[in-house]
Formats: C-alpha cells, sequence, structure tokens
C-alpha cells in the first residue's frame, strides 16, 4: 500500500517516465514481505536499456526491473535507497521521508 504522496506528485512521476527520463518517486509503503522498510522510491524510466544503465551505474541488479508497462521501474529500499538519494542529491525526499535528519 503507497501513501504520502499526491495525484500531482504521481502524475508528474508518470509523464517524465513516459518521456524516458529517469525519474524518483518516493513514498510511504507497508508490505509484509519486507518488516521494517516502510518507504520505497521508484525510480522509473520507459526506456528499459536507459533503466538498465541506471540499474549498472549504481551497482543494482538490472533483473529486477518491474517490466510494467508503461512505466518499468526498480524499487529502492532500505540503505542502498538512501545512499542513492544522497548521490541524486534529492533532499526533498530524503527529509520529507524521514530517511535523514533534517
Amino acid at each position: 500500500m503507497a501513501f504520502g504522496i499526491t495525484r500531482e506528485e504521481l502524475n508528474r512521476w508518470k509523464e517524465a517516465v513516459s518521456r524516458g527520463e529517469i525519474a524518483y518517486l518516493t513514498h510511504y509503503w507497508l508490505d509484509p514481505r519486507f518488516p521494517g522498510s516502510t518507504t520505497v522510491t521508484k525510480v522509473g524510466c520507459a526506456d528499459l536499456h536507459r533503466l538498465s544503465a541506471w540499474c549498472e551505474a549504481y551497482g543494482l541488479p538490472a533483473r529486477y526491473i518491474h517490466n510494467r508497462p508503461p512505466f518499468p521501474h526498480f524499487d529502492l529500499m532500505g540503505p542502498k535507497q538512501v545512499e542513492v538519494l544522497r548521490q541524486e542529491q534529492l533532499w526533498e525526499q530524503l527529509e520529507r521521508f524521514r530517511l535523514i535528519a533534517p
């Protein structure tokens, strides 16, 4: 279950993904398969080659891309999520979802 984002934020992410951009969308999330994880960042891009290259650049296995047209994405959780958001300087998402201290 996803929560903590607006319809407008979701639509902006979908538009960027559809344009073939690498787009990041962090939201609160609860899934019993991942106890202790309360957020996920969906890194999306309609260009699967570009998304695979992004995975490779961060040392992530591209085989875990959720190839769900029209919004293919990779789910980031845990320490790697924080690491990538820091490297991408997505401070608003890190602070808003309490992944780092404000």
